[in-house]
């Protein structure tokens, strides 16, 4: 196809080690190779990707680089035969942002076994609403029921719930008819006050203040009070929640915000019963990924979508960048490219 020129976000390495970021203009024949290029008409900016943008090196080891796990858009060619030109796609997952230039741009190129065609119900803005964000948070109570967890079994926890994927794994259980507590996020008092009513008006039963599910006294077990939990933050929290799981409980794990290390005994595994649950959206299979949009655009599609939803351009990811990166993002933040 013609080598347009078009605008990305660029993260750059400088000769001190830091990184920069700002709005390049690049060329098709910059993209990777790849089947299918698309024209990108919304993205989203997860923890990810901020990671990726500020340089570090487990999301993305060579740069410059566009980050961007996410992209919905139209195809405007592709060398697999797969799609036609004007199909309406999005990918999430795999390597796209990470490796593979992102979504943070105006076209990407990928292979055709990464891109979904977009499920009736949705539009490209709706999927990226979702995004990656939505896609692990369907995953997460895809597992869940999975593994035979009912309404009836008593209260969810959700840890993480002011951020993008707890926020949307709150609102599919409580839709699907689970009683809902949600851990929000480490604030004060004021902004959790202000917080509780809004995460009640989406949906959870209850809210509690997440230093509740952050114990540091070491204790290798606590009293079993959550039937069963969606952890989205990782460390010490998701430590804190399977102590604490009750009799036979489940939990899944899809994140790392407060931390990549568990410091975790076999009591609650022995002595309880408990499982523990991880959530891959990366390398997620096809068919599994194709069922879950399925379901994100049909039976569990959420009402008023556009609810705990920032939308910038590519001017303002910057914002959203540091936000994430000092834990101060609330819900998902979704970037309008075209």
């Amino acid at each position: 196809m013609e080598n347009k020129a078009f605008k990305a976000l660029v993260a750059r390495e400088g000769e001190d080690k830091t990184f920069t970021r700002a709005i390049e203009t690049k060329n098709i024949e910059d993209l990777p190779e790849g089947d299918v290029v698309i024209k990108v008409l919304y993205t989203s900016v997860n923890y990810k990707d901020a990671l990726s943008a500020s340089g570090n090196r487990g999301v993305t080891r060579n740069f410059p680089h566009t980050p961007g796990i996410d992209a919905a858009g139209t195809v405007e060619e592709d060398a697999s035969g797969k799609f036609s030109p004007g199909d309406e796609v999005l990918v999430t997952g795999y390597d796209l942002g990470m490796n593979t230039s992102g979504g943070l741009a105006e076209y990407v190129r990928v292979p055709a076994g990464w891109v979904v065609k977009l499920p009736q119900g949705l539009t490209l803005k709706e999927s990226m609403i979702y995004g990656t964000a939505g896609f692990t948070a369907a995953l997460s109570v895809t597992k869940l029921l999975g593994a035979g967890v009912k309404p009836e079994d008593g209260e969810v926890l959700v840890t993480g719930a002011s951020g993008g994927v707890g926020s949307i794994a709150m609102r599919i259980l409580a839709k699907i008819g689970y009683n809902v507590v949600a851990a929000a996020g480490l604030m004060d008092e004021a902004e959790f006050s202000e917080y509780e009513k809004t995460l009640k008006d989406l949906g959870a039963s209850r809210v509690i203040p997440a230093e509740e599910v952050n114990d540091t006294s070491g204790k290798l077990m606590f009293k079993g009070i959550w039937p069963n939990a969606v952890d989205t933050v990782g460390g010490n929290v998701l430590a804190t929640v399977i102590k604490s799981i009750a009799y036979g409980g489940v939990v899944t794990t899809c994140g790392n915000a407060a931390g990549h290390e568990l410091d975790i005994n076999v009591y609650p595994f022995i002595l309880r019963g408990v499982s523990l649950l991880g959530v891959d959206s990366v390398e997620c299979p096809m068919e599994p990924r194709l069922q879950v949009w399925e379901k994100l655009s049909g039976e569990w599609k959420l009402d008023n979508l556009e609810d705990m939803l920032t939308e910038v351009t590519l001017d303002g990811v910057e914002e959203r960048i540091q936000l994430l990166l000092n834990k101060q993002s609330k819900g998902r933040t979704l970037v309008k490219i075209q």
